[in-house]
């Protein structure tokens, strides 16, 4: 009965209070997330309960598992899984905590900075810096784990080491482009070239950047749609980025209209129209001929919005506007195309060519109203 109760009352013991722990820690976080609301740190660190009892749990079974009483064949590597789960554990906690922090960090930057541009820097080389030193963590807890936990890895370890050259040189060979990427991440997240946030046109797609990995970068295109492509193509050919340099944009609309619109009552139903629209910023508008053809002039209305947002609903609702004010006050000013009326029957085209006319329709000029094809008169 003893070796049934004793390994029973050890884990049982350890489950509690880690429990406890965890618990007592959760409630201290939250008193101290109320009682300073301003700062959010409290609050994300309540997000590092679970992988906290991990570590405890794991941790408090190591330093207890002598007096649980289990004897089995197994014990160095009950504990040694022990141990693995224990930096697992430590490393997720770190990450959380890292988190947290970094997440405080864009809070109060961009609670005290105005300019959105400086935010969306912050928040890339943040976002970028999180992602390499997580990298990091992992890969130095795995292999100090491996190292500490296996001796039997300490010569595999040595050798490597000893041929560190040349498996370095295949290393650079083989991951020659992910390396690239990598390089390429870190500078456009310390380059500013462009930023988490930012509007750009990739490869003839308008959208806005969501995400930049070390060696991807993600765009949210207009319909929902996620581009991605990896990060060396943002240094090595050429993309437009609508966010750099500032926010405002001018967007324009062309009409094509026929010779005798009336340009200069069309520009101040312009401006009466810009007056009454939120999405105009009032900084520039105009409205000018831009060509003309044999049968139609194009006009060009420009107008400036303070975002890709305005300027998109901006250039939409102006276009309809005017469209719908030449339709209802000046519909001769439509384009329209200039028609013959068909010959008759009976009517040969050029001499040799033999060419033969259909008759004209019901109603066209030069035929009966009854449709007949007799001339009138």
């Amino acid at each position: 009965m003893e070796a049934l109760l004793r390994p029973l009352i050890v884990i049982g013991c350890t489950v509690a209070l880690t429990l406890l722990v965890g618990w007592v820690v959760d409630r201290l976080l939250h008193a101290a997330d109320r009682r300073h609301p301003e700062t959010p740190l409290w609050g994300l660190l309540r997000g590092c309960r679970i992988p906290l009892q991990v570590v405890l749990v794991t941790g408090v079974f190591q330093a207890t598992y002598s007096w649980s009483g289990i004897d089995t064949d197994h014990d160095k590597v009950v504990l040694k899984c022990l141990a693995l789960v224990t930096v697992a554990g430590t490393v997720w906690l770190a990450v959380r905590i890292a988190s947290a922090i970094a997440e405080t960090s864009l809070t109060r930057f961009a609670a005290n900075t105005r300019d959105p541009r400086r935010i969306r820097r912050f928040r890339t080389q943040l976002t970028m810096i999180q992602r390499v030193a997580t990298f990091l963590i992992a890969v130095v807890a795995g292999s100090v784990a491996i190292l500490a936990l296996f001796p039997g890895m300490r010569t595999l370890g040595a050798s490597l080491l000893a041929s560190a050259g040349v498996i370095g040189i295949v290393a650079g060979v083989a991951a020659q482009s992910m390396l690239g990427n990598l390089f390429a991440g870190l500078q456009v997240a310390f380059g500013s070239s462009v930023k988490i946030g930012d509007t750009v046109v990739v490869e003839g797609e308008w959208g806005v950047v969501e995400e930049i990995s070390l060696a991807f970068l993600t765009v949210r295109i207009w319909d929902d749609r996620r581009l991605t492509m990896p990060v060396s193509y943002f240094n090595s050919k050429p993309y437009e980025n609508w966010s750099r340099g500032g926010t405002e944009l001018t967007c324009t609309v062309y009409l094509h209209l026929d010779h005798a619109t009336p340009v200069k009552a069309l520009r101040e139903y312009l401006r009466e129209l810009l007056e009454t629209r939120d999405d105009w910023d009032r900084r520039t508008w105009s409205l000018v001929v831009t060509d003309s053809t044999p049968t139609t002039i194009q006009v060009r209305a420009a107008m400036s919005a303070r975002d890709t947002d305005d300027w998109w609903t901006l250039q939409c609702g102006v276009r309809e506007e005017l469209l719908e004010w030449v339709r209802r006050e000046h519909p001769y000013a439509l384009p329209r195309i200039a028609t013959a009326p068909a010959l008759g029957a009976g009517h040969r085209g050029p001499a040799g060519t033999g060419a033969r006319h259909t008759v004209p329709a019901q109603g066209a000029r030069g035929g009966s109203p009854d449709g007949d094809g007799s001339p009138e008169g």
